[in-house]
């Protein structure tokens, strides 16, 4: 039996399982670092399909991996699943109205609850050819927490959790099929504590010095510091701890956490070094204290073009997600759900992407094709993710697979609905199918695979480098 013929029908057999996984996780909505009944849940999923579970790694409770071994020697294969949510995007499955299903609840609104289960499938799936063939390797499933908060891959890549792989992959919920072309932004994560003195407010202000102040200015300095820092980088800030509530009080402590990103680790890191000199010139225009409490840092993703090579055919081959009338009229309505001013936007990147035709797009909004991959069209994007930090590691690659319509925005209730509903679970099945193709197929082309590893040495400049000093523990309580 063909490759794509044994995946395809084991996964008709796991199927009704993987969704149940879905939903739980999908229910369980947890927040970073806190995931612990669906990490639980994937844990006792691995060991019942055979795998060795390692619990707590990195020194992060919820991250974990699953191993299976068949026979001696081959190669080592890896897959990285996600399963946090989102603060404040509870939404009902397959809902396109606004309905929470608990008011400013957790919700999965970057589809996590399919990121891990489609991996953990896909993870499941070599697991079964391996054995059936008789074919020596390894995969590994990993269990990768608070993507969306101060990240694991780093801690987990400084372990050296992820050394013994000869190559890894992942995928991402999305709205189109293909190799993700992005390169992702480095970033940077802080918490700057000011420590002031009360006093009343009222009476004798002059006693008193202002840690809120001094925080206040903190944010005059980065925004006139915006000026002079290179186009493609980002700076953005929340306040964590305002000083209390009462305004007749001198407020004596402030917390506000900081991120800046650039298209590369190094400026990321002399960007937070001009940052954390604009806080101490604040905390010295107030006779305050500061510290900063420097506690996240990704690597920029950038795709490894060997493995892009084999995944590009792989996921031709499986093919999209097959689309039906009442999914194409359910991506109507969730398209129809954004705010005017984002429709508008919408529309008009439809034109420009679609010009023969977009009308049509924007009726059916569902990719129906995998869209070839490119290293000419690899685009620098805003956004961050721990991935990267993974493929300065070991060769890593991302497909995108399309779990939601055209033209769809990330991280809203719309996306937390489409990823519980019936889009959601076709797309999942789709990316496990092709993680899982694309894990065989690299696995038997060792010259694919040495080419990787020279791309990645090439890279890293002989060796993986974590962007935060030994001293930063994950901050699973802070952060």
């Amino acid at each position: 039996m063909k490759d794509i013929e044994f995946i395809s029908r084991a996964m008709e057999k796991i199927r009704p399982e993987m969704m149940k996984v879905r939903d739980a996780i999908f229910d369980y909505a947890e927040l970073p670092y806190k995931e612990t009944k669906s990490a639980e849940l994937l844990c006792e999923t691995l060991e019942n399909h055979g795998f060795l579970v390692k619990r707590g790694l990195a020194e992060i409770p919820t991250c974990f991996t699953g191993e299976y071994r068949y026979g001696e020697g081959g190669m080592t294969m890896g897959l990285l699943g996600e399963f946090d949510a989102l603060d404040g995007l509870s939404q009902e499955a397959g809902c396109s109205v606004p309905k929470p299903v608990k008011d400013r609840a957790p919700g999965h609104g970057c589809g996590h609850c399919l990121l891990g289960t489609g991996a953990l499938a896909a993870a499941i799936l070599v697991k079964e050819y391996l054995e059936a063939n008789r074919i020596p390797g390894k995969v590994i499933y990993y269990g990768c927490p608070a993507e969306e908060g101060a990240g694991s891959k780093q801690f987990m890549a400084r372990a050296g959790l992820f050394d013994e792989c000869d190559f890894i992959y992942t995928w991402h919920p999305a709205s189109k099929n293909e190799v993700d072309a992005m390169h992702s932004n480095a970033i940077m994560g802080a918490n700057f504590y000011f420590k002031g003195r009360t006093a009343h407010a009222g009476a004798t202000p002059h006693l008193g010095r202002s840690a809120l102040d001094a925080a206040e200015l903190m944010s005059v300095g980065c925004n006139y510091l915006r000026e002079h820092m290179i186009p493609e980088a980002r700076l953005h800030y929340a306040y964590i701890d305002a000083g209390g509530t009462a305004p007749n009080v001198v407020q004596d402590r402030a917390v506000v956490r900081y991120e800046v990103r650039a298209p590369y680790v190094s400026q990321a890191k002399e960007l937070y070094d001009r940052v954390v000199r604009v806080a101490q010139g604040a905390a010295m225009m107030t006779e305050t204290e500061v510290t900063p409490e420097l506690a996240m840092a990704f690597t920029e993703y950038i795709p490894n073009l060997a493995l892009a090579r084999v995944a590009d055919e792989c996921m031709r081959e499986v093919g999209a997600p097959s689309w039906e009338e009442e999914d194409y009229s359910l991506a109507k309505s969730f398209l129809e759900s954004f705010p005017a001013e984002s429709k508008e936007a919408i529309k008009q990147k439809f034109m420009e992407e679609y010009p023969e035709d977009w009308e049509e797009k924007w009726n059916k909004p569902l990719d129906g094709e995998v869209r070839p991959f490119s290293p000419d069209k690899i685009y620098l994007s805003a956004g961050s993710t721990d991935v990267g930090d993974v493929g300065y590691a070991v060769p890593c690659l991302n497909l995108n697979v399309a779990c939601a319509c055209l033209g769809n925005i990330g991280h809203t209730w719309q996306m937390t609905a489409q990823a519980g509903s019936v889009l959601g679970e076709k797309g999942t099945v789709a990316a496990g199918k092709m993680l899982a193709l694309c894990c065989l197929r690299t696995m038997g082309e060792p010259r694919i695979v040495e080419e990787a590893k020279q791309e990645v040495l090439r890279r890293n400049g002989g060796g993986y480098t974590c962007p935060l000093p030994d001293s930063v523990k994950p901050p699973v309580d802070t952060y």
